[in-house]
């Protein structure tokens, strides 16, 4: 375990990261006092629901899709409104 003041960090930090990078802890402090650490990135493991999908598509169940779209699809209609009014109208003469 390293440690080094943020001046020094600032003008080698290179050095720092790569020291980090091959396992090693660097203390970094500001006027004597522990205020962050370097360290090597901890393990991942990738969420469950891209884990599952990423499976999917691997054994050719699913197909991602060739083109992403921003926000919703376009909304289509069920039915023309007067057909609905008349449905309903329809439906609440039998009360």
């Amino acid at each position: 375990m390293r440690t080094v003041g943020i001046k020094v960090l600032k003008n080698k930090l290179s050095e720092y990261v790569r020291m980090a990078e091959a396992g090693e802890v660097v203390l970094v402090t500001d006027r004597d006092r522990v205020v962050a650490e370097l360290r090597p990135p901890m393990e991942r493991a990738p969420l469950a629901a891209d884990a599952l999908l990423a499976d999917l598509v691997r054994r050719g169940v699913l197909t991602p899709p060739l083109m992403v779209r921003e926000g919703p699809p376009p909304r289509v209609p069920v039915a023309p409104t007067r057909q609905l009014l008349d449905e309903l109208a329809a439906d609440r003469g039998d009360r």
